[in-house]
C-alpha cells in the first residue's frame, strides 16, 4: 500500500528549557517564532521544529517524550571549514568531524554537535560522490 508520502512537514523537539533551546538554534542561524500562545518553533529554509517540554498540554504528542534522545542532520551549503569555524567563535564543540556519511539522497561530508540538552546534530555538507 502506497499512502503517497513526499516530505516531512515538521518535526517535534522535547527541551528542557525552552528559552536555552531557542538561543541555541537561533545562534545556528534558525529563526524562532510564537506560532500560538505558548507553542514555539524554529524555523530555516522550508523547515520547521516545535519545540515542547515534557510538561507540555500538546496533545496528541509521543507516548514518552524526553530530552536528548533526537539525533537529525542539517544540511549546509557553507563550506565545512566556515561551519568548523563559526562553531568554534560561538564556542560549541565539535564532537566528530568531519567524516564521511551516507545521507538520503547523496554522500556527505558531515560534523556532530550536541545542544543543550544532549541531542545530537549532524551538520553535513552534500559531496558529489555517489
Amino acid at each position: 500500500m502506497d499512502l503517497g508520502l513526499t516530505v516531512i512537514d515538521h518535526l517535534v523537539l522535547t527541551v528542557s528549557d525552552k528559552k536555552k533551546s531557542v538561543e541555541f538554534y537561533t545562534r545556528l542561524g534558525m529563526k524562532h517564532r510564537e506560532f500560538s500562545p505558548g507553542r514555539s518553533a524554529l524555523f530555516f529554509g522550508s523547515q520547521k521544529i516545535n519545540i515542547h517540554t515534557t510538561e507540555d498540554t500538546a496533545r496528541p504528542k509521543a507516548a514518552r517524550p524526553h530530552c536528548g534522545s533526537f539525533d537529525f542532520c542539517l544540511l549546509s551549503d557553507t563550506p565545512m571549514q566556515k561551519i568548523m569555524s563559526n562553531l568554534q567563535q560561538l564556542n560549541i564543540p565539535v564532537i566528530l568531524g568531519p567524516v564521511d556519511r551516507s545521507g538520503a539522497v547523496s554522500e556527505l561530508n558531515s560534523i556532530y554537535i550536541n545542544d543543550p540538552d544532549g541531542n545530537l546534530i549532524e551538520i553535513a555538507n552534500q559531496t558529489d560522490k555517489v
